[in-house]
């Protein structure tokens, strides 16, 4: 009876324990697929390319976005050693920041012959260095429609030259592109004037807030044309209270995303730290997806 009873309260200690194990391996948190902009991390960057990078893979990055493309090189390297300094860190290259604007010849003859020169070299070095998109970071607010709709023309072509190689092409905002020309406003005329067959918009949430716009009503209106997203408070993520980022990642599926990237540009802690809180944020918050593109 006594050997009985002594068996009985051991098994229920395993079991017990067994429970507990169990339910700390359910708590521990999923690792989302979330993509850094490495413009996030420029200064450390500039002192220790690699160490950097490792850092930003140790935190738990999966994949990067380049803002440093600069004749066939990505932070001075070629685009298979990029892609390789990438992937030895754990993670994947995913997209870059670059762009070129238009001549006034260009802009008045429409002959975007020579700039395209240029695009095709760049596609080439992206495709190489394993990448899905290429964004175009910026661009001058045009002083008319008739050049604004010429923007969209060679965007259009652009992207027609990247899905040739297996890439998107998309645009990034800030804030100026809310404002208007002549009637309209840049950023609608940009989603209604270009193919999206061909374009895409990478938005940043936050430079449309303070634009005086909602990234909600963007995704409704204009529903599968914003293929990545900025995820970016005024320092790291959920900081400020100004950025409505449970709406947003609400209302993903109608934007359309298949991915979330976090940029930093301003600190509360260093780069590194920052980055890491900003993740931390998008890790807990059970309205982030495991991954967007599946």
């Amino acid at each position: 009876m006594k050997t009985s009873i002594i068996l009985t309260f051991a098994f229920l200690l395993l079991a017990s324990g067994a429970s507990k194990a169990q339910t700390a391996q359910d708590a521990t948190p999923v690792k989302k697929d979330i993509a850094l902009q490495l413009y996030s991390l420029r200064s450390d960057i500039a002192k220790d390319y690699d160490g950097t990078v490792q850092k930003a893979g140790d935190a738990g990055y999966t994949a990067v976005e380049a803002a440093s493309y600069d004749d066939g090189k990505f932070y001075g390297k070629t685009p298979e050693e990029f892609k390789a300094s990438i992937e030895n860190a754990g993670m994947t290259v995913l997209s870059s920041h670059t762009g070129k604007g238009l001549s006034d010849t260009e802009l008045a003859t429409k002959d975007f012959s020579e700039s395209l020169k240029w695009w095709d070299r760049c596609i080439a070095a992206h495709k190489a260095a394993g990448m899905k998109y290429i964004v175009t970071p910026s661009m001058p607010v045009p002083k008319t429609l008739k050049d604004l709709q010429t923007y969209c023309e060679y965007y259009n072509e652009i992207g027609k030259r990247c899905k040739e190689n297996g890439m998107s092409y998309g645009y990034h905002n800030h804030s100026y592109e809310f404002v208007k020309i002549e009637d309209k406003v840049m950023y609608d005329y940009m989603l209604e004037n270009t193919d999206p067959e061909y374009v895409f918009f990478e938005m940043d949430v936050y430079w449309a807030i303070r634009g005086g716009q909602s990234p909600v009503d963007y995704f409704n209106k204009y529903k599968n044309r914003f293929t990545l997203l900025h995820i970016k408070d005024n320092k790291e993520l959920g900081q400020s209270g100004m950025v409505g980022f449970d709406a947003i990642f609400k209302n993903t599926d109608a934007a359309g995303t298949k991915h979330l990237i976090v940029e930093v540009e301003q600190y509360n802690f260093t780069p590194i730290e920052s980055v890491k809180k900003s993740l931390e944020y998008l890790q807990n918050c059970p309205l982030v997806k495991e991954s967007y593109d599946k």
